[in-house]
C-alpha cells in the first residue's frame, strides 16, 4: 500500500506531471527543467527527489551536471503502470505541448552559466 500511495502522490502536482512528460523526451538537468517550467531551482530539485523516491525518476551524474531520467518502472509495478500509460497521456494538452515544443531549444550550458 505504502509503494502505490508514494506513486499516486508523486503524481498528484501538475508540475510533477509536467517533469515526468519531459523526460520522456530526453534526460534533463535541473536547469532545463526550470528554464521550461519557470519555478525555481529548488522547487524542481523537490520535486524530482519525490519524483525519484517513488521510483518514477532516476539521476546519473554527468560531468557539472546532474541528468535526470524516467525509471524503467522495475522498482515498484505502480511506477512502472503509470509511466507507461502516461507515454499516452497528456501529448496534446494545452500545457506540455508547449514545453515539449520548446525542448530543442533547450541548451543547458547557455542556460546553466547564467
Amino acid at each position: 500500500m505504502r509503494k502505490f500511495t508514494e506513486v499516486m502522490k508523486a503524481l498528484s502536482d501538475p508540475n510533477r506531471v509536467k517533469i515526468v512528460k519531459l523526460l520522456q523526451h530526453r534526460a534533463m538537468c535541473v536547469c532545463e527543467l526550470r528554464e521550461l517550467l519557470q519555478v525555481s531551482q529548488p522547487t524542481v530539485s523537490k520535486h524530482l527527489k519525490v519524483l525519484e523516491r517513488a521510483g518514477l525518476v532516476g539521476s546519473k551524474k554527468d560531468g557539472l551536471w546532474v541528468d535526470y531520467f524516467l525509471a524503467n518502472g522495475n522498482e515498484s509495478p505502480y511506477a512502472g503502470s503509470l509511466l507507461g500509460n502516461l507515454r499516452h497521456w497528456l501529448e496534446n494538452d494545452h500545457e506540455v505541448s508547449p514545453m515539449v515544443d520548446r525542448l530543442p531549444f533547450i541548451n543547458r550550458v547557455d542556460i546553466c552559466k547564467r
